[in-house]
């Protein structure tokens, strides 16, 4: 009945969503390109070689689950040599890493809108033998389709916020009903294990593994991020400057971080500015926003061509590149946390060797932020003049910045080994079928 109702009132609720949807379409750009996936509508090719295969088939939504559905399927692949996947993620930046980064024996396709007829002419054309979701991605027909034709589904890197667990309770007649039908979930935390069952899914299918966008799975992510650094178009004398650097910042997070900076460069004179934005169609409203600012902008794309720029603030217009330029930072700010809610992923510069700031909003990663505030492997500030006054700290203390990293790295150690142990969870579970 749920589902009935569900499917009832989709076409309702596209119709409600679809301006929006065209907005961000047109304003982000290369939606149009293979949009018939997004319809169940594959071309023959896609169609020959995957009648060939029975693949598994792994759904991340965006930049940040790709990357753990890479590093699964690796894992996958090391105890089953004949694996193949099929992975669809949902954005344009999501694809376009997915594409870079598959191997050939991973097919990359848009995925399929949640609609019971699209959604049956994605699995008569995928044909998986089993279908692994990262973090949140829990659709009802997709979960409902596949427990009609027995195909086991998993729920990797699952991530529930005390905020979402209390949503969904308050919805738990609606959601509950798909969330029984996961047949194993691979949770970040053990703290998350009780607010899964809160929300119906069984307690004896769920594992605590830890985090696999955590697991540095055997890299040397430090040495990684200094080789990144000299692939970067900055100058090697601009190498040895400190730099300020904000990642995934979102809308009022850019003209405060040049107005600190401004500051700053008072006492710091060879101070310099890199801001990442989290959506690159921003550009052209953070640059109006800084040129009122005294201040000189450059697009990273511009410094390529000029490696001799005196910009102060360098902006990335590139995406899927911001890991390859954390290593040219002194200091990270992490985006999303000081003038929006939810917060970006702290890893990724700790990742890299790099200490890290960060607002009050952190609600996406509060477990992860507040141990790493606890534990002192990284600073939360409330606003403006205390990041300024933290910054200015870290700037004058090289040992202070050094301890927080090996902090923050001791944190992140108990997800080492997530990566395979959720492979391993997976395989067994699907060998014993």
């Amino acid at each position: 009945m749920i589902r009935f109702i569900y499917n009832l009132f989709w076409p309702i609720g596209l119709l409600f969503f679809l301006p929006s949807y065209l907005v961000k379409m047109i304003r982000r750009g290369g939606y149009g390109e293979k949009f018939g996936q997004r319809l169940g509508i594959y071309d023959c090719e896609v169609c020959v070689r995957l009648s060939k295969q029975k693949p598994t088939w792994l759904h991340a939504v965006s930049v940040g689950e790709v990357n753990v559905a890479l590093k699964l399927a690796n894992s996958l692949r090391a105890l089953e040599p004949a694996l193949h996947c099929v992975l669809t993620t949902t954005t344009t930046t999501g694809f376009a890493l997915a594409n870079k980064n598959a191997p050939a024996w991973i097919e990359v396709i848009y995925t399929p809108l949640d609609y019971w007829p699209i959604m049956r002419r994605a699995f008569a054309v995928i044909r998986p033998t089993r279908i692994v979701l990262v973090e949140a991605e829990v659709w009802p027909n997709l979960v409902a389709l596949a427990h009609e034709r027995r195909i086991p589904t998993i729920l990797v890197n699952a991530r529930l916020s005390p905020r979402s667990e209390r949503r969904f309770r308050r919805f738990r007649f609606f959601v509950a009903p798909t969330f029984r039908l996961l047949d194993l979930v691979c949770a970040q935390e053990p703290d998350d294990v009780d607010r899964w069952v809160a929300i119906g899914v069984a307690r004896d299918r769920i594992r605590a593994v830890g985090s696999i966008k955590y697991d540095p799975n055997g890299r040397d992510h430090r040495a990684e991020a200094q080789e990144n650094t000299r692939t970067t178009s900055v100058s090697d004398a601009d190498r040895q400057r400190p730099v300020l650097f904000g990642g995934s910042t979102h809308r009022g997070e850019e003209e405060i971080l040049a107005r600190v900076f401004l500051r700053l460069r008072q006492q710091f004179s060879s101070l310099r500015l890199f801001i990442a934005p989290r959506h690159v169609e921003r550009l052209r409203e953070i640059r109006a926003q800084l040129a009122a600012l005294p201040l000189r902008v450059a697009l990273a794309s511009e410094v390529a061509i000029d490696r001799e720029s005196d910009a102060d603030c360098i902006l990335l217009d590139t995406t899927g590149e911001l890991q390859r330029w954390y290593g040219i930072a002194t200091i990270v700010f992490v985006g999303k946390s000081l003038t929006a809610q939810g917060g970006q992923n702290p890893v990724e510069p700790i990742m890299a060797g790099k200490p890290v700031v960060f607002g009050p909003h952190m609600e996406n990663f509060a477990t992860l932020a507040k141990a790493l505030v606890l534990k002192k492997g990284a600073i939360q500030v409330r606003d403006a003049d205390s990041l300024e006054m933290t910054i200015a700290g870290l700037l004058r203390d090289g040992d202070a910045r050094e301890r927080l990293l090996e902090n923050a790295l001791d944190v992140l150690s108990k997800h080492y080994g997530a990566t395979a142990r959720a492979a391993a969870l997976i395989h067994r579970f699907h060998s014993s079928l």
